[in-house]
């Protein structure tokens, strides 16, 4: 392959698409330092992954925490720059490093609230809302995740799997180091956090993809296009078992028009197969809501 369709592939970023990435892991970053040092470590409420061992080691030791989020993080930077890529390796690395300095800085914070309860919704909320913004834009701030890609290609076990046998084993450390009473607490804050992230990479504003097959595809599709606003795609299939031609009806809608999508189904067709699943982004074509009259 030449040098000018290698370059075609690889085509770098915009400066503005730049800005953009480095100002939102930047922040990210911090939301999640201020998570940590104004919410939950004062508070003895962990998070998991590399970061909670970071926090059960500096708990332990008595130095500071940014200095072993960074430390430990380390390995798994040339783990990602090696088997992930070069983009994704310093996007982890420039958020660790605001990580570790913001938690650093903020260390001699004192903390907005103590009541637990408060503290593990708010903190576990910042901290997945940071997380989910460095994420979003090419980057991370655990080692963990990186391991479970490299782990679950060696065995039967998903990436999701490999992380919660790993944050298992942690909490039931911090029920050791701290209180049992901090590890509950410390798993309630975790699964805010990771719901906090969902929110931001799938967004507000869900949208679904949605197939449909029916006989009656021009019919649905038609009220489709007229009730909801959405442009549909015709898709040509075959039966597997019977062999018959089939039309697949392919639109994207939002999660608000769920519910009368399937109203104009079940109108035309009771007997349609419909599969429904979340899409994360849309771009191009033309998804856009068209005025219905």
């Amino acid at each position: 392959m030449s040098d000018i369709s290698m370059e075609k592939i690889h085509k770098k970023l915009p400066l503005q698409e730049k800005i953009k990435r480095f100002i939102m892991i930047t922040i990210g970053a911090l939301l999640m330092a201020v998570a940590l040092e104004l919410f939950l470590v004062p508070n003895a409420i962990l998070d998991g992954g590399i970061v909670g061992i970071s926090i059960i080691t500096s708990h332990l030791i008595g130095l500071p925490l940014g200095l072993f989020i960074f430390i430990f993080n380390l390995p798994f930077f040339f783990l990602g720059y090696k088997q992930i890529g070069r983009s994704f390796a310093l996007s982890t690395l420039y958020g660790i490093i605001i990580l570790s300095l913001g938690t650093a800085f903020l260390h001699p914070v004192p903390p907005f609230i103590e009541e637990k309860f408060l503290v593990t919704i708010f903190g576990g909320a910042i901290l997945g809302v940071g997380v989910g913004l460095v994420i979003r834009y090419g980057g991370s701030l655990d080692g963990s995740e990186i391991l479970a890609i490299l782990i679950s290609g060696k065995t039967p076990f998903s990436v999701g799997e490999i992380v919660m046998v790993i944050n298992f084993f942690i909490f039931i450390i911090a029920g050791f180091v701290f209180t049992w009473e901090s590890a509950m607490y410390s798993v309630i804050a975790y699964f805010i956090a990771f719901k906090a992230i969902d929110i931001i990479q799938l967004g507000l504003d869900e949208s679904k993809s949605v197939w449909i097959i029916s006989d009656q595809y021009e019919e649905i599709g038609d009220a489709i296009n007229a009730r909801l606003g959405r442009g549909v795609t015709y898709l040509s299939g075959e039966g597997a078992y019977t062999g018959e031609d089939k039309k697949v009806i392919f639109v994207v809608i939002t999660r608000l028009e769920e519910y009368k999508l399937k109203d104009i189904i079940n109108h035309y067709d009771e007997s349609a197969f419909v599969a429904i699943g979340n899409v994360s982004e849309v771009k191009g074509g033309h998804f856009k809501k068209r005025d219905i009259h």
